[in-house]
C-alpha cells in the first residue's frame, strides 16, 4: 500500500472521463488499497482513481471507518429520487474549500466489486451524495461545475490566490 500524490485543481486529469475497468486482477486490488491509504492521508471520505492520475472508473468511499469501506468499480446511477438535498461538498484535489450543492437525496446505482461481480443497490442521505459526487468525478465533472457561475468563480479565485 502506498499514499500516492493527489492531482490538484485545475489539473486536466480531473476533467477527463475515466475508462471502464476490464481487468479484475491484483493490480486493481492494489489500486484500491492505494486509494484507501491516500484518502485517509488526505483526509477525505471519498476518492477516485482520477484523483491520483489513473483514468479508470474506480472509487472508494468510507463514511465511518474501515468496516464501512465501499469500493465501486464501473459505477453508474440507474435512477434518482425526486427529493433534493443540500450538502456541503469539497474535494481532496482542492483541500480546504467547500460549498453547498443540491443533489437528489436518493439514488439507485449499479457497480462491480473487485471480482467483477455486478451489484445494484439503493443509497440515501450522505452516502447517496458521496456516490453522485464521485461518479461525477469519474465522468470528468469536477464538483465546482455543480455550483452557480458566481460561486464557482469566487471559489476558483480564492483557490488560485492561495495556490500561486
Amino acid at each position: 500500500m502506498a499514499v500516492r500524490p493527489i492531482l490538484k485543481y485545475p489539473h486536466s486529469g480531473l476533467s477527463t472521463p475515466c475508462e471502464p475497468v476490464i481487468h479484475f486482477d491484483e493490480a486493481l486490488r492494489q489500486l484500491v488499497e492505494d486509494l484507501t491509504e491516500t484518502m485517509h492521508a488526505a483526509p477525505g471520505v471519498g476518492i477516485t482513481a482520477a484523483h491520483i492520475g489513473v483514468p479508470q472508473r474506480v472509487t472508494v468511499i468510507e463514511l465511518s471507518g474501515e468496516a464501512s469501506r465501499l469500493v465501486l468499480v464501473n459505477p453508474e446511477i440507474l435512477s434518482f429520487g425526486q427529493t433534493l438535498s443540500r450538502n456541503t461538498e469539497g474535494s481532496v484535489s482542492m483541500p480546504g474549500f467547500t460549498e453547498e450543492i443540491e443533489r437528489p437525496g436518493t439514488i439507485r446505482y449499479r457497480y462491480q466489486d473487485l471480482t467483477g461481480t455486478l451489484h445494484e443497490a439503493d443509497a440515501d442521505g450522505f452516502l447517496a451524495i458521496c456516490i453522485q459526487h464521485e461518479i461525477d468525478q469519474l465522468d470528468g465533472i469536477f464538483w465546482l461545475k455543480r455550483l452557480s457561475r458566481l460561486k464557482r468563480e469566487r471559489l476558483t479565485k480564492k483557490w488560485e490566490k492561495q495556490n500561486t
